[in-house]
């Protein structure tokens, strides 16, 4: 039997199926209408071994949303390229009110670049999308990518959703270096305390054995600070999703419970947030 999870790209299903869900609600917080499509069987079959308490997908629905607004809050300030490394099966180019001026480049591996090329055969970005080919593990082909995907712009944001938890410390800090350059301005991430990364691995640990999570800071967004960054925007998805109603139940009834914690200093608190960061300097 095949696994559910072959490989990290698999993720991306995964996260087109919460969308998917999402969009079907009379009350859905965004619409892609392409979530469907691209989170196939697959998708839903690896939502519905997801931890219980987050099987609604309300972490990836707050995470979207979020990144969704800090989007449009860069481009409100000068944002004038969109890097999404990893991007996955993301569909924001097609679904967001974007500037039809604006250049946004998505960078993945040939296969997963193969499939959504292939999916999205016939729809019309609102943008100007492109897509880059490359290894972003292969540090020197990072490197270039990132030269050539950032020639001639002023303010470029980053965007690495559902990435950085696949890395380990190392190379994490080797990409937050490689990002630090001159016509970078802005770098969305997403990023989970340690006791959330081991919960889901508790829950989940043997469909993720071909793409292990592996990344969460003690020190949370201290960690990126030491790299260069600032960190300008910290949005918890619990208290967006409680917000949004997108709780469960029985962690809605407990929510007064909840106290936010540090971000840099989450000890053994279940903590999960959207950041935007600026380069220091």
């Amino acid at each position: 039997m095949a696994e559910l999870v072959e490989n990290v790209s698999d993720t991306a299903r995964w996260v087109a199926a919460y969308r998917a869900r999402e969009s079907a609600r009379p009350d859905a917080l965004f619409r892609d209408p392409l979530a469907e499509r691209l989170a196939g069987a697959r998708g839903h079959a690896i939502a519905a071994v997801a931890p219980r308490l987050t099987r609604n997908g309300w972490p990836l629905v707050a995470r979207t949303k979020l990144i969704d607004d800090l989007v449009a809050a860069s481009i409100a300030s000068g944002c004038d390229r969109v890097l999404n490394l990893a991007a996955g099966l993301d569909t924001r180019p097609y679904r967001l009110e974007l500037p039809s001026t604006l250049r946004w480049i998505e960078a993945d591996l040939p296969g997963m670049i193969d499939e959504k090329e292939r999916q999205l055969a016939g729809e019309k970005p609102r943008c100007r999308l492109e897509r880059a080919k490359v290894d972003l593990a292969d540090q020197a082909a990072r490197r270039a990518f990132l030269e050539r995907a950032t020639d001639g712009a002023s303010q470029a944001l980053v965007i690495t959703e559902g990435l950085l938890i696949y890395l380990d410390d190392a190379e994490v800090q080797a990409l937050g270096r490689d990002l630090a350059r001159p016509r970078v301005r802005w770098w969305v991430l997403d990023a989970v305390s340690p006791s959330v990364l081991q919960m889901n691995m508790r829950s989940m640990g043997r469909h993720l054995e071909q793409a292990p999570m592996k990344f969460a800071p003690a020190d949370g967004v201290a960690f990126y600070e030491r790299l260069g960054w600032r960190a300008i925007d910290v949005e918890s998805m619990f208290l967006a999703a409680l917000k949004w109603k997108r709780l469960p139940t029985p962690m809605r009834l407990l929510s007064f419970l909840y106290k936010e914690p540090n971000p840099r200093q989450l000890g053994k608190t279940m903590w999960s947030a959207v950041v935007r960061f600026e380069q220091q300097g």
